[in-house]
C-alpha cells in the first residue's frame, strides 16, 4: 500500500512541476499584439452579387514604441488580394490594410488573411466572409 502511495505522489509534482513550467513560459514569452484593430478582426459581407468585387479597410493602430510595417499579408485563397502603405506606421498611429474580395464563384465563403508586421513572428489574423448570390 504504501508503494501506491509514493506513486500518486510522484504523478502529482511531476503535474505540478508540468503546470508550473507551463505557465512560467507562457509569462515569459507575452503573445500580445503589436497593433490595436480599430474595426473587428471578422467581417461578414452578407448577400453579394455573383462578379461584383467587394471591398473592406481593416483599421489598426501600432500599439508598440517603434516605427512598424506591414510586412507580408498571405491570403487563404486566390479569390482575395490586399493593398497596404509600404511605409512605416509611427507609434499610437494608424494604418489600413484593404482587402478585395472577388466574388466570381457563388455561394457562402469565409477566407482569412494573415498579416506580418515588421519584428513580430506572429501573424495576426483576419476573416472574409459572405454569401455570393448566383
Amino acid at each position: 500500500m504504501r508503494y501506491k502511495t509514493m506513486t500518486t505522489r510522484s504523478i502529482a509534482t511531476t503535474i505540478t512541476l508540468l503546470l508550473a513550467f507551463f505557465f512560467l513560459t507562457a509569462a515569459a514569452y507575452p503573445s500580445e499584439s503589436p497593433v490595436t484593430w480599430l474595426v473587428p478582426t471578422e467581417h461578414d459581407f452578407g448577400d453579394i452579387p455573383q462578379d461584383v468585387d467587394v471591398v473592406y479597410e481593416f483599421k489598426f493602430r501600432n500599439d508598440t514604441d517603434r516605427p512598424l510595417v506591414i510586412d507580408n499579408v498571405r491570403m487563404g485563397c486566390g479569390c482575395t488580394s490586399g493593398d497596404w502603405a509600404e511605409t512605416p506606421v509611427e507609434p499610437d498611429s494608424t494604418g489600413t490594410l484593404t482587402i478585395t474580395y472577388d466574388a466570381r464563384n457563388d455561394g457562402y465563403f469565409r477566407k482569412y488573411v494573415k498579416v506580418y508586421f515588421s519584428g513580430e513572428r506572429r501573424a495576426q489574423k483576419l476573416w472574409l466572409e459572405g454569401f455570393v448570390e448566383g
